[in-house]
């Protein structure tokens, strides 16, 4: 595996590569990091380019903000940033997997640029935008960020984001999954928090994919029910479920193996 840093025209980026041959982009979950896909790069199979960059502003991608300007980053700004990676790198297309936060990029990166996207991994995430009252439960993680800071927001949600069994039968986890949000600025949270808050609704997408598309969800997923999962199934012409009985909201995490045997069955 390597650490590498993309000098992008008005940003650097840093990701995590390895293996060789058809490529490979995880986006990570709110609020992680690329090492979130540590297992994931640990063992790639052969044939693959595995790519795992931060998203905007966290760990070491950038400022979330642009200086000068007040404006939030939007999904579709991390979505650019990927695509702009992808040129980096000189891929014209790559097969794209993200999780939870990074599906709903992934879905930006869909609706922007389909023709660069040649498969998809859709990970503990949904289609659709913000309910009402998860409009709400963002704006309250707003004001967590703004009163507590990361470290407040790992206290409240590590515990949702580890499913049952993990918290169980893998304590340390959770210090790990601690350490990887409290690296992160709360003014990168916010924007992210922002940006999730003011996606837009993904759900027309799902009829007209055409590119693979493997959905793999947690069955202790306490954050995205494993029903949003078979309904975007029924959805997406040709697409195939894998839930991990055992695994939460971080399936990737939570049971390396079982999600990436998800990846390797026809």
């Amino acid at each position: 595996m390597r650490t590498r840093v993309a000098s992008l025209p008005d940003r650097s980026i840093r990701y995590l590569e390895a293996g060789e041959g058809v490529p490979l982009v995880w986006l990570h979950a709110f609020p992680l990091s690329a090492d979130q896909w540590l297992p994931q790069l640990d063992r790639v199979p052969q044939g693959w380019r595995v790519i795992a960059p931060d998203l905007r502003g966290f760990r070491g991608a950038g400022p979330a903000f642009e200086q000068p300007g007040p404006e939030r980053p939007t999904i579709d700004d991390y979505a650019a940033d990927v695509f702009d990676l992808m040129t980096h790198l000189e891929l014209p297309t790559a097969h794209v997997g993200g999780l939870s936060m990074g599906g709903y990029v992934a879905f930006a990166m869909v609706h922007r640029q389909p023709q660069r996207v040649a498969g998809l991994v859709l990970a503990n995430t949904r289609a659709a935008a913000d309910s009402p009252q998860g409009k709400l439960n963002r704006t309250a993680m707003l004001e967590l960020v703004e009163r507590e800071g990361s470290a407040g927001v790992a206290a409240q949600m590590v515990p949702k984001l580890l499913g049952e069994t993990t918290r169980a039968e893998q304590p340390d986890l959770a210090d790990v999954i601690t350490r990887l949000i409290t690296v992160n600025s709360p003014e990168t949270i916010a924007a992210a928090v922002w940006a999730m808050r003011e996606r837009p609704d993904s759900t027309p997408l799902l009829g007209r994919l055409s590119c693979p598309v493997t959905i793999i969800h947690g069955g202790e997923d306490a954050l995205i029910p494993v029903g949003e999962a078979e309904s975007m199934r029924r959805a997406i012409p040709g697409s195939r479920l894998v839930v991990l009985p055992r695994a939460g909201h971080l399936s990737n995490l939570e049971d390396p193996a079982g999600f990436s045997a998800a990846l390797r069955s026809p």
